[in-house]
């Protein structure tokens, strides 16, 4: 019988004028704020890395990519995530991600266009069928407009 490991990553980031705004690896276009981060700001990608380190206690991508080192600067979060996906391989060389399910919470703008190309790619970093990525937008109900925040909970086979 199949071991399992259950995974949960949580990311936040202010909204600030100037930078784009990123969410599994896709650019929102139009968007007058993006994250203010020391990487691109992707709190997607950053929830499913911390997800994916957590299901076998490997500490958080601010381990991994401290925001003190000035080399991360602007980092790409796609190479966040292939960073921790090799991480986790080191340690347990069998593990396959099942499924993931993702919320991103965000008032503007609304990302229900983009939901299948972020499903898309979120697939395609984690080597599974799209049908598999479960990806949910939400709005803060005007409770914290200035701010996107994701959380990732995902099953890994071992």
């Amino acid at each position: 019988m199949p071991e399992y490991r259950v995974g949960h990553g949580l990311d936040a980031h202010r909204l600030v004028p100037g930078r784009a705004l990123v969410i599994g690896g896709v650019t929102v276009p139009d968007s007058p704020r993006g994250a203010d981060a020391h990487s691109d700001g992707d709190v997607l990608l950053h929830a499913l890395s911390d997800a994916l380190l957590s299901c076998f206690g490997l500490g958080d991508i601010g381990v991994l990519f401290p925001p003190s080192d000035p080399s991360f600067a602007g980092l790409d979060s796609r190479h966040i995530v292939q960073s921790v996906v090799e991480k986790v391989r080191g340690v347990e060389p069998g593990a396959a991600v099942v499924n993931v399910a993702a919320v991103v919470t965000l008032d503007a703008p609304k990302l229900g266009p983009l939901r299948e190309q972020v499903s898309a790619a979120v697939a395609q970093l984690m080597a599974v069928p799209v049908a598999d990525v479960g990806v949910t937008f939400k709005t803060s109900e005007g409770l914290a407009p200035d701010h996107v925040q994701a959380s990732v909970t995902m099953l890994v086979r071992l």
